[in-house]
């Protein structure tokens, strides 16, 4: 069944808006971050990675954001062109801004962590009349994430856009993408994510990014069936739910639920996993794929990218995706 249509006569395929930053992963793993001494520079950014991974697997994709001008700026916007992402709306911020970083550290394949410094970064300062509406107005499928909600202008910028995508006829997807060092409260947290949820068509997060927007409801339980009931009442059409190794739920206006086969993977760290999965997804339901089918390939590129050292250059091609489940299910691959 297909549970969401996409507009056939806009050329672009995909266009994401928000965080644009640094990633700069520890080249000494299973250590503490205290004892590393060298890392490796990535694009990096929940809504970049997945722009970059839907444009691997071959859509036309375009970006919305918001790049320091420094060396870490420029360097964004050239890895964005060389990986053939439209980069028209990404505007270079003049006020002294900079590039956020993010440093991780990964003590063991399940131990991993971030260190984030975003203060004054330039992707918050993203402004609503620096939002193209031509652009969204071309474009099939729109994706928002939560950390670009966290600060002004780049908040009011967000909602600018999501009222251009609703008017414009695109798909709406919420990558819900919780980072709390970013928000001043929980409080103004949930606000916000729910007034973002309510515009959207698709929404994907964690059981605990889900918690976070229930502050004000009565779900005890953490029902998933609960959760997404809610958002059925608005705009969504599909709202998946992710369980961490357990997996993930994909739930429907008729009430249905879909869980997909999880694969192998000999896992070098964790981050990554979210964004490398959505993209898999995202592109499965642009190809009319069932959301079973969509999931597997979801979670068959996650796989791929907790496998390597990066995540943005990791984002593989829909021929590695299709390989790497070919291989998993010849039973070559197995869980390290």
């Amino acid at each position: 069944m297909t549970y969401v249509s996409f507009p056939a006569d806009k050329p672009v395929d995909f266009t994401a808006i928000g965080r644009l930053c640094i990633d700069l992963n520890a080249n000494e793993i299973n250590r503490p971050m205290e004892e590393t001494s060298t890392f490796t520079k990535y694009v990096g950014g929940s809504p970049a990675n997945i722009a970059i991974g839907m444009s691997r697997l071959g859509m036309k994709t375009s970006f919305i954001g918001k790049i320091a001008n420094d060396q870490m700026g420029r360097f964004i916007a050239d890895y964005l062109q060389r990986n053939n992402i439209d980069t028209s709306n990404v505007v270079t911020d003049y006020t002294g801004a900079v590039t956020g970083l993010a440093f991780t550290e990964i003590k063991t394949p399940s131990d991993c962590s971030i260190l984030m410094y975003r203060d004054n970064v330039a992707d918050l300062n993203l402004m609503p009349q620096e939002v193209q509406k031509e652009l969204i107005a071309q474009t099939k499928m729109f994706l928002i994430s939560g950390t670009a909600l966290a600060k002004s202008p780049s908040r009011e910028a967000v909602f600018q856009a999501l009222h251009y995508a609703k008017e414009q006829g695109a798909v709406i997807v919420f990558d819900l993408d919780y980072r709390p060092y970013t928000w001043t409260s929980p409080e103004e947290t949930a606000i916000y994510y729910n007034l973002a949820a309510e515009k959207c068509d698709i929404i994907l997060g964690t059981r605990e990014e889900f918690d976070m927007m229930e502050r004000f409801e009565q779900n005890p339980e953490h029902s998933d069936r609960v959760t997404a009931a809610k958002w059925f009442d608005y705009s969504a059409k599909i709202v998946i739910i992710k369980h961490g190794k357990e997996g993930s739920i994909a739930y429907t206006q008729d009430g249905e639920s879909f869980r997909a086969k999880s694969f192998p993977a000999k896992v070098i760290k964790t981050f990554g996993a979210g964004d490398s999965y959505a993209a898999g997804f995202l592109y499965g339901l642009m190809q009319g794929w069932t959301l079973e089918t969509s999931m597997e390939f979801g979670s068959a590129a996650a796989c791929i990218v907790i496998s390597s050292h990066s995540c943005s250059d990791a984002m593989p091609s829909a021929d590695q995706v299709h390989d790497y489940i070919a291989r998993c299910n010849r039973g070559e691959i197995t869980a390290s």
